[in-house]
């Protein structure tokens, strides 16, 4: 009969007090076992109810056995080596193991050895305690797994990040243009070698510094510092400044400057993107264009207009029933007609960007304005019908010719751009503190991508040029008139669904 460990105790000595140890460690839903030292191979003496439950073995298989079976074949397990260590040198234990089921599930016992030794030190007996913690071994390996994939995916995403900064810096150093990146106190953190290059300095007589105390203090522009102050708090870009100075080692130039805030988290948060792009050439040549524009127009008129003398004249000393001197007659009118209006648009253009055309207000009546320059059209157009609707009852405090200028060629246009329709609609409004010019036509259309460039001067719409002569400059013209009344202008249009040109003008009645 196996000895109880417990016999010397009082409390066993007590039947009734040992049945109740006993019911309390059946209660116990932890298994717990006990194994005699002294016997050969540590046999198990005493198991409870849990460790049945547990490992699924009877009692009949349990007692008498050492605990190695729970194992398995699964015998090459580190903790078994610590395990047997731990009881040689008669020591306590907590471990992790593998173990099994009768039915061979596997499962995680988190075990607790503890040795019990007699009066003289000697270890009679071990008692064991197992928790069974597969479920959380399950989420631990969970966890390890999902940590890996996690830290896989860091690694990657940082590889991809240095990629991708590689390729960016290498975008931004084949770019022209001169980059500058500046922190919020409008200090230059990095340049790239299109800026240095350009204003020939080094990265040392750059970085660091503020954006003001470059070069000879040649961008400290109290408007510039006003735009450059609000780019973070408000989002709001600057472009298309035009910085005009003598740089050093450069000389003069005209630099445009565009920044924007960098819209990125992290390292890079609450930078500004500073483009610098020297226009001067540009500009020279446009000038040069713009000279070359007014002095033609100028050259043209003179012998134009004494042509257009000598037409009259022919026509005052021709014989009436000479019909086919007559036709020509009125073909090269036309013609002149055509060439004077093209040299008046060329010396428009000339003007505005020379800042010379003069806008002269007087008051005058809108509505009269309109019907008059229709009614000048339709003379010369039999092949469209001009509806007017609608009334603004304004007299208008502006530049007649001019505002005249812009309904006629709006008009006009709709006129030649819907070539197979025989009607376009003229509607005026009056809106709270402005009045509305609108015309619509149902020919071509105009593409969204051609709309933003309809108003530029010289710009034509590819698929209609070839069809339809023309300097693409009405629009420009008509652009700058309207906007140096304070108005604007725009276009709503579909390809091929016809278009609509507005302008509205501000305008509070006196």
């Amino acid at each position: 009969m196996i000895d109880n460990p417990l016999k010397n105790s009082a409390y066993f000595n007590d039947p009734e007090m040992t049945s109740l140890i006993y019911a309390a460690l059946d209660a116990s839903s932890t298994g717990i076992i006990i194994t005699d030292n002294r016997l050969p191979d540590n046999p198990i003496i005493y198991h409870n109810k849990a460790f049945e439950t547990i490992t699924g073995y009877q009692s009949t298989e349990i007692v008498g056995h050492n605990c190695r079976f729970l194992q398995g074949r699964d015998r090459s397990q580190k903790a078994r080596d610590q395990i047997r260590q731990a009881l040689i040198d008669g020591e306590d234990i907590k471990i992790e193991i593998r173990n099994y089921t009768k039915n061979n599930d596997l499962f995680w016992n988190e075990l607790y050895i503890s040795p019990i030794k007699n009066e003289k030190g000697e270890v009679t007996h071990f008692i064991g305690v197992q928790n069974n913690i597969t479920a959380r071994k399950k989420v631990e390996e969970e966890l390890i797994i999902e940590k890996e994939s996690i830290e896989r995916k860091i690694a990657e995403r940082t590889e991809n990040l240095r990629l991708n900064e590689e390729y960016l810096n290498s975008i931004v150093e084949t770019i022209r243009e001169s980059l500058v990146v500046l922190d919020p106190d409008l200090n230059v953190l990095t340049v790239n070698e299109a800026f240095l290059r350009t204003f020939k300095v080094t990265r040392s007589e750059t970085i660091g510094l503020g954006l003001y105390d470059l070069g000879n203090r040649q961008w400290d522009i109290a408007k510039l510092k006003n735009l450059l102050e609000e780019v973070l708090p408000s989002n709001n870009p600057v472009l298309g400044f035009e910085v005009e100075h003598k740089f050093p080692h450069i000389g003069h130039k005209i630099m445009l400057l565009n920044a924007h805030r960098v819209e990125l988290q992290g390292i890079f948060k609450d930078r500004i993107l500073l483009a610098i792009e020297d226009v001067t050439d540009r500009r020279a040549i446009e000038k040069r264009k713009d000279d070359f524009l007014s002095i033609a127009s100028h050259e043209l008129k003179t012998p134009l207009t004494a042509v257009k003398g000598y037409m009259q004249l022919i026509k005052r000393f021709m014989t009436e029933d000479n019909a086919k001197l007559t036709d020509i007659i009125e073909k090269s009118d036309n013609q002149i007609e055509r060439l004077q209006k093209l040299i008046a648009e060329l010396l428009d253009v000339s003007k505005i960007q020379s800042g010379k055309l003069d806008i002269h207000h007087d008051r005058f009546d809108f509505d009269k304005m309109v019907r008059d320059t229709i009614e000048n059209i339709q003379l010369n157009s039999d092949s469209h019908k001009v509806v007017l609707r609608g009334e603004t009852n304004a007299h208008y405090d502006g530049d007649e010719t001019h505002i005249s200028q812009v309904v006629g060629n709006l008009i006009s246009n709709a006129i030649k751009y819907s070539p197979d329709k025989d009607r376009v609609e003229v509607y005026i409004s009056s809106l709270k503190g402005h009045i509305k010019f609108s015309v619509k036509d149902y020919g071509f259309g105009i593409s969204i991508e051609d709309q933003k460039k309809v108003f530029d001067r010289f710009y034509r719409v590819d698929s209609i040029q070839k069809k339809f002569a023309g300097l693409g400059v009405g629009l420009y013209i008509s652009e700058q008139i309207i906007s140096q009344h304070g108005g604007t202008i725009w276009v709503d249009s579909d390809a091929g669904e016809g278009a609509t040109f507005s302008f509205i003008l501000p305008h509070t009645e006196k």
